[in-house]
This record gives structure tokens, C-alpha cells and sequence, in this order.
């Protein structure tokens, strides 16, 4: 493989990197020595033109031959994008990740503004004197980005809400007004130099650096249940009406009193248990 390309998940090329397989492995917790294995093999099996969707199922393959849990974690980008096809899953899943981060969160909110008698607002967070008026970027399609554009709109919202009547009462006389942006894939380099100019505070793939939307996720155990490969087809709709949107809240349930309630067969239940005990040991 040396000097071939492979091609990204925004058609683009790129050559191989030995480097970046084996980081990928290490990253959800395999050792030294099996990512190295893990990274030969695919090098080995790869070919010029390979799609690095392809490179990253035969890594989540052979991690789930030798650490389940690891694999699991491998699947934490695809699984966001399983939260679809619409965003207000996505919305309710981050309403949880901040409130598991210490926010006090209300989400799909009215608000309104100076000039604007009413926007939709995806949430509002509350922490340590700060509150913040968010807005949530949900993408589906491997490789899409946040736009400039779409920084620059929840921006002029955000001037437009912070001269309303809203945060003018008593409440919120000793908070800070700021705004918040938040997706499952990455913002581009011109949304990141502007959203920095202008003080929106960024979560998303690799966002901020080091600290990204995974990095919490990780950190606090806030998996979404569609990292679970056993949850499909209406099964993802009964967790999702039950407010179910965490890997950790399949923990609580007794799988054949919900697939009475809900006339569904427990078995495939009692496989998101155990697979949640195992992404969480």
C-alpha cells in the first residue's frame, strides 16, 4: 500500500496511512500489539481506490473479534448518524449528554427576539452562571460539514434573542448570554476562525481539540443506544418515545415487561442489555 490512495468520505483521495488505522484502534482501547496486528491486516487487504468506510468496517470487524466493547466504541460516529433521519433525535440524545454534564437543559424552546417575535430554539443550557441558547447541526451522510453559513445564521439569531425580553427578567440578571453550536460531524476551518472571532463555543467531532463532542461522550459514558447493534428497524423508535436515548439506560429496563408493552420480542432486547453491559464494563 505504500503510496496508494484511498478515497475519503468527502470523495476525496488521500493516501493510505498505516498510522491513522492503528491510532483509530488504539483510540477505543485496544493494546499496542493488537492494533498493530489490526493495522498490518489492513494494509495488507487494502487496495488503491479502497473507500475509507471500507477501511474502517474491516477495523470495527477485527475489533470485535478480539474486544467487543472496543468494537462498540469504534462505532460511536456511525452510530451518532443512526440517530436520523431527522434531527430532533439528535437534539433530545445532546439534551441528555449536557444534563449528564451537569446543565440544567430545556429543549425545543420559543423564543423571542428583539426583531422577530418567536424563534425555535434546540436548547437552552444552564451552568455555572452561563446560559446558553443552542443550536444543534445534525448530519447524516458520511463526510458533511458545518458550514460558514450556518454559523453566520445562528449567530444573527442569537443577537437578535439577546436583545429580547427573554433574558431581560430578574432570572437571569447575573448570567452570562452566550451561544452554542452542536453536531455529530466537524465544522469547517472557516466556521471554526469565525465561530473563535465572534465567541460561539463549538462542540463537535474533534471540537474543540482534544475536548470534542467524543471526548465527552467517552469521558461521561453518554454512548447513544444506536451504538448498540442489536437496536433496528421499530426497535429504535420504542427507546426513543420511552426518552431512552442513552447506551446506559438500557440498563434499567426488564426486556420482557417492554416487549409486552410494546408487543415486540424480547429477545433482540435482552441482546441490547448485554451489549450495554459490555460497552460499559
Amino acid at each position: 500500500m505504500a503510496q496508494s490512495y484511498v478515497i475519503n468520505s468527502r470523495g476525496e483521495k488521500e493516501l493510505f496511512s498505516f498510522k491513522k488505522a492503528y491510532d483509530s484502534a488504539r483510540r477505543v482501547g485496544a493494546s499496542r500489539v493488537l492494533a498493530r496486528e489490526i493495522a498490518e491486516t489492513v494494509k495488507r487487504k487494502a487496495f488503491p481506490g479502497i473507500k475509507t468506510s471500507a477501511i474502517h468496517e474491516k477495523i470495527r470487524k477485527l475489533l470485535s473479534k478480539n474486544v467487543f466493547n472496543s468494537a462498540l466504541k469504534f462505532s460511536l460516529k456511525s452510530g451518532m448518524r443512526r440517530l436520523g433521519p431527522t434531527g430532533f433525535p439528535f437534539e433530545k440524545y445532546i439534551g441528555e449528554v449536557l444534563r449528564e454534564s451537569g446543565f440544567r437543559v430545556k429543549i425545543n424552546q420559543l423564543l423571542p427576539g428583539f426583531c422577530i417575535s418567536g424563534y425555535e430554539i434546540d436548547f437552552v443550557a444552564e451552568k455555572d452562571k452561563t446560559v446558553y441558547v443552542g443550536e444543534c447541526k445534525y448530519r447524516n451522510l458520511a463526510g458533511d460539514r458545518v458550514h460558514s453559513g450556518d454559523v453566520l445564521e445562528n449567530y444573527a439569531r442569537f443577537l437578535d434573542i439577546s436583545r429580547g425580553p427573554y433574558f431581560k427578567s430578574n432570572k437571569y440578571r447575573d448570567f452570562r448570554l452566550k451561544t452554542m453550536m452542536v453536531t455529530n460531524t466537524k465544522f469547517t476551518g472557516r466556521s471554526v476562525n469565525y465561530s473563535r472571532c465572534v465567541g460561539i463555543e463549538l462542540l463537535g467531532w474533534r471540537t474543540p481539540r482534544d475536548r470534542g463532542l467524543e471526548y465527552l461522550i467517552e469521558k461521561e459514558k453518554v454512548y447513544p443506544i444506536t451504538v448498540l447493534p442489536s437496536l433496528r428497524g421499530h426497535l429504535k423508535d420504542v427507546f426513543v418515545s420511552e426518552r431512552m436515548m442513552l447506551a446506559k439506560d438500557v440498563l434499567n429496563i426488564d426486556p420482557r415487561k417492554l416487549a409486552k408493552r410494546f408487543r415486540v420480542p424480547a429477545k433482540p432486547i435482552e441482546s441490547l442489555v448485554r451489549e450495554a453491559r459490555a460497552l460499559l464494563e
